[in-house]
């Protein structure tokens, strides 16, 4: 049984991912606008009606912009979200389609099976997830401050691994439009993760388990980073250490304002 999966947009202006499955179709976040949801799902050949669920990682706006609307707008879908998610959106969606579930413990929508688990950012509860139908596993991995070991167990069997790559740390401490605390924000433990954090990352996972995988840059800032930098970023750490794109391993940037194409595992 095939995943795939398609970026409607991904970054601090907003976020929205599509997960299907032959007989399934998910939303993870609805930070764009209802429209672009909806044009989207036209893109990718999905009926709305069949979206069985929206999965909510954090509760920070560029996650939760259009929740009110698409809960109105397609009757029978159901959203998930941690307890702590729920403290703060609970009011966004009717009580009848509010799902909790418990971070770090998988559980099946139809065919596909997630789980949560927690992340390192400035929020209640904040989660990755990692979907897993048949033999191939997906893993939307962003808004993390940092990957310690019980993140990276989550991640390490990935074919398909949507990874932070936010900023470059000197395009941040040398920016003028962020006030310092925004920065140290950022740097710290619990904000997001830079071009060279997303690079060691990549540099583990291929270290590790001997696989295929393809890794799509995601979550990219409009003012402290840029695409080609993001990528040659990660290309020439990975050539330090003797790992080269396209031998056994595929590296793409994911559009913070586009449509991604649709990729299937």
């Amino acid at each position: 049984m095939a995943l795939t999966f398609c970026s409607f947009a991904s970054g601090s202006s907003g976020n929205c991912y599509l997960v299907k499955s032959e007989s399934t179709a998910i939303l993870v976040d609805s930070g764009i606008s209802g429209r672009r949801i909806f044009q989207c799902l036209k893109n990718t050949n999905t009926d709305p009606d069949s979206v069985t669920a929206m999965l909510i990682t954090h509760e920070h706006h560029d996650h939760i912009m259009s929740l009110q609307t698409i809960n109105k707008r397609i009757p029978n879908i159901r959203v998930y979200a941690s307890g702590g998610t729920w403290g703060f959106i609970k009011n966004l969606v009717d009580e009848n389609k509010q799902e909790v579930f418990e971070t770090g413990k998988s559980f099946f929508i139809n065919d596909i099976e997630i789980k949560p688990f927690l992340l390192s950012h400035d929020a209640a509860e904040p989660v990755g997830f990692a979907f897993r139908s048949g033999e191939k596993q997906l893993c939307i991995l962003t808004d993390t401050g940092c990957i310690d070991e019980r993140i990276y167990r989550e991640i390490e069997d990935a074919d398909l691994l949507v990874l932070e790559a936010n900023h470059d740390v000197e395009m941040l401490r040398m920016g003028r439009r962020y006030p310092f605390f925004l920065k140290q924000r950022i740097l710290g433990a619990h904000g997001h993760l830079s071009n060279v954090d997303a690079a060691e990352t990549i540099c583990r996972l291929l270290s590790g388990k001997k696989k295929e995988r393809h890794v799509l840059l995601a979550h990219l800032s409009r003012e402290n980073n840029f695409p080609e930098m993001a990528y040659l970023t990660v290309k020439n750490r990975l050539a330090e250490k003797d790992f080269y794109i396209g031998a056994g391993f595929l590296l793409s940037i994911i559009a913070r304002d586009e449509m991604s194409l649709v990729y299937t595992l």
